[in-house]
């Protein structure tokens, strides 16, 4: 049973990888979403820092 699953988790990851290499639109998803989570990251860091003082 654990055996199908992480075969399956690890097709998954691997099918998912290809697509979004292929895909434009997926690409500029990935994109927009780390831009997302680095300026969440940056605020975050900078009312931690101006907490601190």
């Amino acid at each position: 049973m654990d055996d199908k699953f992480l075969c399956g988790m690890l097709l998954g990851v691997i099918g998912g990888a290809v697509i979004a290499t292929n895909s434009a639109k997926a690409r500029q998803m990935v994109k927009d979403g780390q831009e997302q989570v680095k300026q969440k990251v940056e605020e975050l860091s900078k009312e931690s820092n101006s907490n601190k003082k």
